[in-house]
């Protein structure tokens, strides 16, 4: 039902009347992929030592994103990225980018990446440029995450036993 509502907002549903189909497209043909198929879709168990989680949300328009990394602690390689994201398309689309940027880099060389990065490959209208910022801060969460779970823990995954107090 939203799919259809959504086809028809951009113009890829043939007019009545045996009309030709009227293709008004408000959305770049990257957005419009990435809303249809969707890359790395799921979630991770936010519980493992190895995943970040980031979730951020613009009130405004209620868009939320949850961006998981998975990170080869030897390599501090992120090895695997996922996302649930609930909002407009645009919002869906710099997730899955997103998603699809990070994966097989380095943690630093991620926190590289930019929300104009994002809107320019989606050619984001203005109106839309906060879907691209939420990618951005949701891959900046995540990795703070995994690194407070880092902090937290030793090198072999068991707690870091704190001083008693004196």
């Amino acid at each position: 039902m939203i799919r259809a509502g959504c086809r028809k907002f951009l113009g890829l549903v043939p007019q009545k009347n045996n009309q030709a189909p009227v293709l008004v497209r408000l959305y770049h043909e990257r957005v419009v992929d990435h809303y249809n198929n969707p890359r790395n879709v799921g979630s991770f168990d936010k519980n493992d030592p190895t995943v970040g989680t980031g979730l951020v949300g613009a009130p405004a328009c209620g868009d939320v994103m949850k961006l998981q990394i998975k990170v080869d602690e030897q390599t501090g390689k992120i090895v695997d990225a996922c996302f649930k994201t609930f909002g407009c398309g645009s919002a869906i689309a710099s997730s899955s980018v997103a998603t699809e940027w990070v994966k097989g880099k380095q943690m630093e060389e991620v926190l590289t990446i930019k929300n104009t990065q994002i809107a320019k490959h989606l050619s984001l209208p203005p109106v839309k440029l906060h879907c691209s910022m939420l990618a951005e801060d949701a891959i900046k969460a995540a990795i703070k995450d995994y690194e407070a779970k880092r902090g937290q823990s030793g090198e072999n995954g068991a707690p870091i036993e704190k001083a008693a107090d004196a």
